[in-house]
């Protein structure tokens, strides 16, 4: 399995890297935090470590270290616009609960 994004959020990524003018991609990770135990970190990535993971998806690389992959596994990342809002959304199918503002959870 792997990590990968929508072609929503791939062209979002995308466009957001060509504004930065650096990074080659996207990284992905939990920490500990919030009310459910854990939540997403999501940054852009101008260099790997040699532990990390980097999978392709719509042309754009997804990087996770190896701690985050157990949790993050067959997680798809989508970019999608609710009435006025738009945003990043994990669908994580390791997810047994969150909390109610979706901002962490726990598997």
């Amino acid at each position: 399995m792997s990590v990968t994004l929508s072609e929503s959020a791939a062209r979002h990524v995308s466009n957001f890297i060509a504004k930065r003018g650096k990074g080659f991609g996207i990284r992905l990770g939990v920490k500990t935090s919030g009310c459910s135990g854990m939540a997403y970190k999501l940054e852009f990535v101008d260099d790997t470590h040699d532990e990390d993971l980097v999978f392709d998806s719509h042309g754009v690389k997804v990087v996770v270290d190896p701690k985050s992959l157990v949790y993050l596994e067959g997680t798809e990342l989508d970019f999608v616009k609710e009435g006025l809002n738009e945003g990043f959304k994990f669908n994580n199918p390791n997810v047994k609960d969150q909390c109610g503002c979706g901002e962490s959870f726990n598997v």
